[in-house]
């Protein structure tokens, strides 16, 4: 038994709760931006809108604030959308906090002043000075975890021992881990594949989309080895399993099924998902500037014309080639 504090009430940080209750956990979440989730979550329901449950009561909520982090836990863990890294980043800086940290936040993060691509453990490592930092990865569907519908994850750390130690901490009959060393490589599949799920969505019948996955897997391997991961990872969760989720649903998918017949990004978002978040179009707008650049077009031909389907407002033409 443990005491965690989830930084992040949306529909994955109040998922994963669950497990961690279950587990025997003292669990806390608080919730720094969303007045929903603050109002929910604080209530005696905790009805949560988008899980479109009600949470466990042994839930704790508190209102966000530093005087959190005096508080003692043994792992706080950082389920914010990227744009709330950098945020909490300074939070824990400031405040020295050396607690250990587990991510679930997925995307990477363009360094203007070094032009170069960070993982999100590496940017709270480098910029932030956190010193503990493990990452969860893998195919998980936050309302299937929260109905607690038999999920596997990925738990990576350089140091095997904390991962494990992690997973026991979170580990159920039904939230299985399995742990990795490989930090980069799990960090970099597990954000590539939401433009990749993108990709293949645009396929228009089942044989393309098989195509499509397979050149896609294939991309993903030559991306983790140019960031010096593991290529092995890509037969991993955090791979292809992940890749396989997300390209058979989830809003990547849907959009790119509308770039395959035609629509340009702008005019597809707001015609069919004016109210949806498309995590592979905010990634692929942060990573595009190193990757056209950087990168030989011909080694990931996928990845660089979806990137400039997106930046340019351009019609898909690689289901031409």
């Amino acid at each position: 038994m443990g005491k965690i504090l989830i930084i992040g009430g949306g529909a994955m940080g109040s998922a994963f709760s669950i497990p961690c209750l279950e587990n025997n956990n003292l669990v806390t979440i608080t919730e720094p931006y969303n007045k929903i989730f603050i109002k929910n979550l604080n209530s005696k329901k905790k009805f949560h809108p988008s899980l479109k449950l009600y949470l466990p009561k042994k839930l704790k909520f508190v209102n966000y604030s530093k005087e959190i982090f005096k508080k003692r836990f043994d792992l706080i863990v950082i389920a914010l959308s990227l744009a709330g890294i950098d945020f909490i980043g300074k939070e824990l800086k400031d405040l020295n906090v050396k607690t250990p940290l587990l991510v679930l936040t997925k995307g990477l993060k363009f360094d203007k002043k070094k032009k170069r691509i960070l993982t999100i453990s590496d940017l709270l490592k480098n910029n932030y000075r956190a010193a503990n930092v493990s990452v969860l990865k893998g195919p998980c569907l936050a309302k299937e975890l929260a109905n607690k519908n038999k999920t596997s994850v990925v738990v990576a750390n350089k140091n095997i021992k904390i991962a494990k130690w992690i997973g026991k901490l979170i580990s159920t009959k039904y939230y299985l881990t399995e742990f990795s060393k490989d930090i980069i490589g799990i960090e970099i599949c597990s954000a590539i594949k939401n433009i990749y799920a993108m990709v293949i969505g645009s396929g228009q019948n089942l044989n393309a989309k098989s195509d499509l996955f397979q050149k896609s897997a294939n991309e993903m391997k030559f991306l983790i080895k140019y960031f010096k991961g593991d290529v092995s990872t890509i037969l991993g969760l955090a791979g292809i399993g992940d890749l396989y989720v997300s390209a058979i649903g989830g809003r990547n998918s849907k959009m790119g099924n509308f770039l395959g017949k035609g629509f340009r990004f702008t005019a597809a978002k707001k015609k069919f998902m004016p109210k949806d978040t498309v995590e592979g179009e905010q990634l692929a707008r942060e990573i595009a500037p190193y990757i056209l650049k950087k990168i030989n077009k011909k080694k990931i031909p996928l990845m660089y014309h979806l990137l400039k389907t997106i930046i340019y407002d351009r019609k898909i033409n690689f289901l031409k080639n």
